[in-house]
């Protein structure tokens, strides 16, 4: 079902879903964007199991639908695929990261990507930050009391990248152009 205009904006505050890809566990979070920080609004994980790779994409698909749906998100950050050792492993990351895609877009939600090294500059200030450092900062940036799951928690940072990359584009009118075409690419 496509969000509706406006839904997920609340009084200047917009909500946001990011999204960390993988075939066997999807990550999601969804942080409230308030303008002077970020709020922390839910997390989790969409488990596929082992089935066939079809029926996993598809469990995918469904389970970022159903965030969509109970979160009212308009905006999306998913990881961008980076090169595995096992060619294997890239490509059904990259069907299961297109899957999430799909659900985002099917749902009206502008859709942005950015690489791992993007998010860990914007959360932990260096692109070289490893997992243990991204989830302090997550936890403190969202003032979270308790360790959320490793894809959860990398969701999370990628909704926060995604909500300091759209205030970076505000002051200079850039936003408001995004609205007006549909999207911007970072």
């Amino acid at each position: 079902m496509p969000a509706l205009a406006g839904y997920g904006v609340r009084g200047g505050m917009t909500l946001i879903l990011g999204i960390d890809p993988g075939s066997r566990i999807t990550g999601y979070g969804v942080v409230r964007d308030t303008g002077r920080g970020c709020e922390y609004v839910a997390s989790g994980c969409i488990r596929t199991g082992d089935g066939a790779l079809p029926d996993r994409l598809q469990k995918v698909f469904r389970g970022v639908s159903e965030v969509i749906r109970l979160h009212g998100p308009v905006t999306m950050g998913i990881e961008q695929v980076f090169m595995a050792k096992n060619a294997d492993s890239a490509l059904k990351l990259g069907q299961a990261r297109g899957a999430a895609i799909v659900a985002g877009i099917e749902a009206g939600l502008d859709v942005s990507e950015y690489t791992a090294s993007q998010v860990k500059q914007a959360i932990a200030g260096t692109g070289g930050a490893d997992k243990q450092q991204v989830m302090m900062m997550v936890m403190h940036l969202l003032k979270l009391v308790q360790k959320p799951q490793i894809d959860a928690s990398d969701a999370l940072a990628i909704a926060l990248c995604h909500a300091h990359h759209r205030q970076s584009l505000i002051p200079h009118g850039l936003l408001g152009a995004k609205r007006r075409s549909g999207r911007l690419r970072l």
